[in-house]
């Protein structure tokens, strides 16, 4: 059992100061690293650790699940942070809050896209890779998370989910201290980077 802690930081949000809890413990277990480093018997590269810092980090400022990720891995395909954060902008809460699939696996989604999709429309045996890349991708996050869609992450029901609107929430310190989201950003960097430290060695 592993438990991190996120510091203090002061996020500037709607002009207002928003200052989060001294420390936010975030309790799991720690299965996206022990089971890559027995697996692999290494560390991932610290290069590709601290982009999973650089996700968890976008989304304490008050970035988009999905964003969070795109723009931890983004310039590794040519793609600035405007450009990356307004691509995936559309996909948090859910795909446009609808509590879909969640944002961040969207996020996955766009980058497998960026590394692997294919740009010739004949070109069957590229996308056909892609998609590959794409379902083993979900299917780590489903396995360990336990679903890929955002309504259940955040255990809502049915009527719940249905009456989501379009207004973001707002982050407070209960907004950060309640929801899972923070974890579900770490845990589709932490996939992603592995899928990336497997394709280096």
């Amino acid at each position: 059992m592993v438990y991190r802690e996120i510091a203090t930081k002061k996020l500037y949000l709607k002009q207002n100061i928003v200052t989060l809890p001294s420390v936010v413990q975030i309790r799991y277990f720690d299965r996206d690293f022990n089971e890559h480093n027995k697996s692999k018997n290494r560390k991932m590269e610290k290069e590709l650790e601290d982009r999973v810092q650089k996700a968890i980090d976008n989304f304490m400022q008050g970035y988009g699940c999905c964003q969070s990720v795109v723009v931890a891995f983004a310039d590794i395909y040519g793609l600035d942070d405007i450009t990356a954060k307004k691509i995936s902008a559309g996909f948090g809460g859910g795909v446009g809050r609808l509590r879909m699939m969640c944002g961040a696996v969207s996020g996955m989604v766009i980058l497998a896209g960026l590394d692997c999709g294919q740009t010739e429309g004949s070109d069957r045996e590229g996308k056909s890779a892609c998609y590959k890349v794409v379902q083993e991708l979900l299917a780590k996050f489903k396995e360990r998370n336990g679903s890929v869609i955002c309504a259940d992450l955040l255990k809502l029901n049915k009527e719940d989910a249905a009456h989501s609107n379009y207004e973001a929430s707002e982050r407070t310190a209960e907004y950060y201290k309640k929801r899972p989201c923070v974890r579900k950003v770490e845990s589709a960097a932490i996939i992603f980077a592995e899928y990336l430290d497997g394709k280096r060695n």
